[in-house]
């Protein structure tokens, strides 16, 4: 995926334009506490299946003390994380896949080009290439900062067996044996 082939420039979008807050997110994405990494939505296309949203990043963030150490640095599996829960996000509002929820199916050409840190707004969209209901949603993503591209991808989202893995969970916390 060259870098040319934006899904939207960032530059055009109101950030301003908040369509789903934090509280909104929290409805169709399961994600809580230290692992809620979207800010904002604030742009949904669904006729083109494409969503922008950010994450502010601050100075507060699990990873900052320790990745690294005077020198903090987004971990790449946070990026991909934020990217995955906007398409989680989208893909949740809209019943695309028909699930209850969606998990990682997988990666490929993933790129990261430039450094996040603290104090930097990392705007994320996705734009869906693939859907087959019930089986998977196949997603590019971007993520920039000021402008400029900071990791992209494609990214894929499959069903999770929610009734499946509380009934294991279920029997795992009484003390049953789950093979």
């Amino acid at each position: 995926m060259a870098a040319r082939e934006l899904i939207l420039d960032p530059a055009t979008l109101d950030y301003q334009n908040v369509i789903a807050d934090a509280a909104e997110i929290r409805k169709y994405n399961p994600q809580r506490f230290e692992m809620e990494q979207l800010t904002a939505i604030v742009y949904e296309d669904l006729e083109r299946h494409v969503c922008v949203g950010y994450k502010d990043v601050s100075s507060d963030e699990f990873w900052v003390r320790g990745h690294m150490p005077n020198m903090p640095l987004m971990p790449g599996v946070m990026m991909l994380e934020a990217a995955a829960q906007m398409c989680s996000y989208f893909s949740q509002k809209y019943d695309l896949l028909g699930a209850d929820m969606v998990g990682f199916g997988g990666l490929e050409d993933v790129r990261f080009r430039d450094p996040v840190i603290p104090g930097d707004r990392l705007v994320l969209m996705c734009e869906m290439t693939k859907l087959r209901r019930g089986r998977i949603v196949v997603t590019k993503f971007q993520g920039f900062v000021r402008n400029s591209l900071a990791v992209e991808g494609i990214l894929k989202g499959i069903p999770i067996p929610v009734e499946l893995l509380s009934s294991q969970l279920a029997k795992s916390a009484g003390g049953e044996s789950t093979k």
